[in-house]
């Protein structure tokens, strides 16, 4: 059997029986280096290199957290997670909460789709806005696994769909550039790309659909006194000055990120600004506020590091060539088949990567003419190797749009990343993907 899937089923089958996803990875990476014929050595050497390539994110999110911590302290996080708890406070009829939890929703997503594009910081908001919510939600009895699913929702769509901000490095920089240096017409723009992921994004909102009317709308229940602990931290009035320095620590942090590029730079200013004169010394010092923020994403930082290693053995084993290869030997000039199995071989090599971003140029040049001898339409191949490549990037252990839910929410230690992240997104949108992307493929 082929060295991927192995490693890929392996990996997640550790994961589900609640092994430790580092472990996982690690493991995993072995087994798909020995299985591929490479020596004990070269597998470990690999894994080894790769591990470099995880530690820039890894430093990143750290520093996130140890800014998200001295957010928390000047009570700029309280004015939303106040005025929610007092409009829940006046509105305690079984209707009014449920208008609250639509408002709390809506506001979620929508910091998801713009943290891909007008404020384009990805992940950093989560740990910063989610946990100060989380004594909402017990209020408002909200299933987190609905929260992890909007979130998810947010930046994958967004990115898939409209190329703006990080949507445009994905469709442009990196899925069309490919697309066009591997074969397909050079006639294509960055609009025919978006054209041809509404119907893949079509079955994004699909699954979002059938987790907000039928699968989590019933109220789940947390323990009430751990999730106390993440209510507002200032009860008194709010503190004008800090509220003040946190919204300028917020402007530097961004504007740091987008002329330097680095995520890292720009959480440090931030973090340097408050400690210098925003967080409230009674309360917290800035070095326990680091410290803090660094255990919190301490647990995702290792994870994104050892995926690195992990994808770095999987690109060395030669193995996803041939697993894509071996597609024409099972279904010969059945066309249909063919697209369906093209997006399933997407489906593992993401869900093992963890990056539909790294996914792309390993697909691109086998799916093109792949594509092109089937007689798949560009506009076909163009949503066959986009929705192969944002397959697995909701669902995957591994994959910072399931990290980045499970930090915010698992800040009490109630939300399992496997069990109520990984799971409830791979059900709720690699399923539809599959679906969507087939019928984009046909019709396009």
């Amino acid at each position: 059997m082929n060295a991927v899937i192995i490693a890929v089923t392996l990996m997640l089958g550790l994961s589900l029986v609640r092994v430790n996803v580092v472990i996982a990875l690690i493991i995993s990476a072995l087994v798909a280096g020995l299985s591929a014929g490479m020596s004990l050595s070269d597998t470990i050497s690999t894994f080894n290199n790769g591990l470099g390539g995880g530690a820039e994110v890894a430093l990143a999110y750290a520093l996130l957290g140890a800014f998200a911590v001295a957010l928390a302290h000047t009570g700029i996080t309280d004015l939303l997670s106040r005025n929610i708890i007092n409009r829940l406070g006046l509105a305690p009829e079984a209707g009014a909460i449920k208008h609250v939890k639509v408002l709390l929703l809506v506001a979620i997503m929508a910091m998801a789709v713009m943290s891909q594009n007008v404020v384009p910081v990805h992940i950093a908001f989560i740990p910063i806005l989610i946990p100060p919510l989380l004594h909402v939600m017990e209020s408002l009895q909200l299933d987190r696994r609905l929260v992890a699913c909007v979130i998810t929702f947010g930046l994958v769509t967004t990115y898939m769909a409209v190329p703006l901000g990080f949507g445009l490095i994905f469709q442009e920089g990196l899925l069309l550039s490919n697309l066009i240096s591997n074969g397909l017409a050079d006639t294509l723009t960055v609009g025919s790309v978006a054209t041809a992921m509404i119907i893949p994004a079509l079955g994004m909102i699909a699954g979002l659909l059938v987790a907000v009317l039928y699968s989590y709308r019933k109220p789940r229940q947390y323990d009430a006194a751990k999730t106390a602990a993440m209510a507002p931290q200032h009860q008194g009035p709010l503190n004008t000055r800090r509220l003040v320095v946190a919204v300028a620590a917020i402007a530097m942090a961004l504007a740091v990120q987008l002329l330097t590029g680095s995520m890292i730079f720009g959480a440090l200013i931030g973090f340097v600004v408050l400690s210098l004169a925003g967080i409230d010394k009674n309360e917290i010092s800035a070095q326990d506020a680091f410290t803090r923020g660094v255990h919190m994403m301490a647990t995702i930082g290792f994870i994104m590091i050892s995926a690195k290693g992990f994808a770095d053995v999987v690109k060395a084993t030669g193995e996803v060539p041939l697993l894509v290869d071996s597609i024409q030997a099972y279904i010969g000039d059945n066309k249909a088949l063919a697209a369906m199995l093209m997006l399933v071989v997407g489906l593992f090599i993401t869900m093992g990567i963890g990056s539909s971003f790294s996914t792309i140029p390993i697909i691109a040049t086998i799916y093109v003419p792949l594509g092109l001898s089937f007689g798949f339409s560009a506009m076909a191949i163009i949503a066959l190797v986009g929705t192969a490549a944002a397959l697995g990037d909701a669902g995957s252990p591994a994959s910072d749009s399931t990290l980045g839910p499970t930090s915010g929410l698992n800040a009490d230690g109630q939300h399992d990343h496997i069990r109520d992240s990984v799971i409830p997104t791979f059900l709720h949108f690699n399923l539809p993907l599959l679906v969507s992307g087939w019928v984009a493929a046909m019709v396009l």
